[in-house]
């Protein structure tokens, strides 16, 4: 058995190879930017999107407690897969490698970048719909295909910065953005209590299978970002490890997915309408204020779509075909233009959005589970960092156990939609095992494992 970990790169194998895709040589984040950054990038609006979706389903307090299981998951999640990158400094389309070869990483990449792109123009639309409502409002200016064309090029160039113009966009957005989340919250009480108290009287709720299927629609929305966590944390400081790591999450997602969560419930409960400018365009009692909330909603999408949505799918695109970072970052920006995100922001949007966060939750836990068996279990955590860079080393082509693995999984996953991302994980798991253990084609992805003989 040979388990050789080298964290020493030969440079004579990253030559070719763009600097945002090389190991981490600066750690630019300690642990209140850490914090700041993912309290900024999780203020989504797929989040009030779920949360509207519960009407009818869930009491306050069950729909509460269902988010919190959501983000705790969400958070031991990113925990584990992000160590890797903490520790060797590679981000996850290198991580993959070990687990489905030089080649075979486009295929998760795939099913990681296509939901953050749907997501980008998803979240552009409803931001730019904001800032088209505050520019009718101050100068009776309405024109909103332009305002999102420009507002998808201004995220689009804040991204071409880099990490080090990520954080400190989140650095500066996180005191703000709480503030008015709780001002949100408070508005639609004290307004709305009347409404939201009859709507939800007649409401049992249940703590069966929708309570679970809950938890997953909320869990659903950061499955994508769980799987790229390497991402973020190979740009954190040395002194956060996996259990402080864990911590920061928890304290950055928690608060804020409960307050869009919740926000986007009584919203819908009380108003009937699913979409937050209309919403808090017509309802707040003060013009100043309205602009303010308004401006927030178009400034979250910016802290979220930068962090979430644009990084992610841009390494992909690097790593599959070796563009440079800001030629990777406009094409998703065009791409999110693509998919049309205007035909997904209507009124019957939020159970078309929980059924799709569903759906590619069940085959981002297939990917979870191979890549958290292949470090932890086969590998012991233990990587030789030339191997990863090595495209004609042992990983070159494709793992097909890892490629069996994950389509099995999502084969289970897809059986009980509800809970896509939790019924996948040992399935998965079990089966990328036993693979490895048995397949002749993955012999050479033995490398370093405990099947290394």
């Amino acid at each position: 058995m040979s388990m050789v970990e080298n964290m020493k790169l030969n440079p004579e194998l990253v030559k070719d190879v763009d600097p945002d895709l090389q190991p981490t040589q600066k750690r630019i984040m300690g642990t209140l930017s850490y914090t700041a950054s993912f309290m900024g990038g999780c203020v989504s609006i797929g989040t009030f999107s779920m949360g509207a979706s519960l009407i009818g389903v869930l009491t306050v307090t069950q729909a509460v407690i269902a988010m919190a299981i959501g983000c705790l998951v969400i958070a031991i999640a990113l925990a584990i897969i992000g160590n890797c990158g903490h520790k060797y400094g590679i981000p996850f389309t290198v991580q993959l490698r070990s687990s489905f070869g030089t080649t075979g990483v486009k295929i998760p990449g795939v099913l990681r970048g296509l939901p953050a792109i749907v997501w980008f123009g998803f979240q552009s639309w409803v931001g730019a719909g904001a800032i088209n409502s505050c520019f009718k409002m101050l100068f009776g200016f309405d024109n909103l295909p332009v305002v999102y064309v420009l507002f998808t090029i201004l995220q689009v160039a804040l991204a071409i910065k880099g990490f080090e113009g990520i954080k400190w966009l989140e650095n500066i957005s996180c005191i703000f953005i709480i503030a008015i989340l709780i001002y949100m919250l408070y508005v639609v009480n004290t307004q709305f209590s009347t409404e939201i108290g009859d709507v939800f009287s007649g409401i049992k709720g249940t703590w069966g299978m929708p309570f679970w299927a809950a938890t997953t629609s909320f869990l659903g929305i950061y499955s994508t970002m769980i799987i790229n966590a390497s991402d973020y944390a190979r740009n954190a400081t040395d002194d956060i490890k996996p259990v402080k790591a864990a911590s920061i999450y928890t304290i950055a997602i928690l608060p804020v997915t409960l307050f869009m969560g919740l926000i986007g419930l009584l919203v819908t409960a009380a108003t009937g309408n699913s979409d937050p400018v209309a919403v808090f365009s017509t309802t707040m009692d003060s013009k100043f204020l309205t602009i303010v909330t308004l401006l927030f909603i178009a400034f979250a999408q910016v802290t979220t779509n930068v962090l979430n949505n644009i990084v992610p799918p841009s390494y992909v695109l690097m790593e599959s075909f070796h563009m440079k970072w800001s030629h990777a970052t406009i094409l998703v920006g065009i791409l999110s233009i693509c998919v049309m995100p205007w035909k997904l922001v209507t009124a019957e949007s939020a159970a078309g959005l929980n059924l799709f966060t569903q759906f590619y939750s069940a085959f981002l836990g297939p990917i979870f589970a191979v890549m958290a068996v292949d470090y932890y279990i086969l590998r012991k955590k233990k990587l030789d960092i030339n191997d990863m860079y090595d495209k004609q080393g042992a990983f070159k082509g494709i793992n097909w156990a890892a490629v069996i693995a994950i389509i099995f999984g999502s084969l289970c996953s897809l059986l009980v939609m509800q809970l896509s991302w939790y019924v996948s994980l040992i399935p998965t798991g079990v089966a990328y095992y036993l693979l490895m253990k048995v397949m002749p084609s993955s012999k050479p992805f033995c490398k370093g494992t405990i099947f290394d003989k």
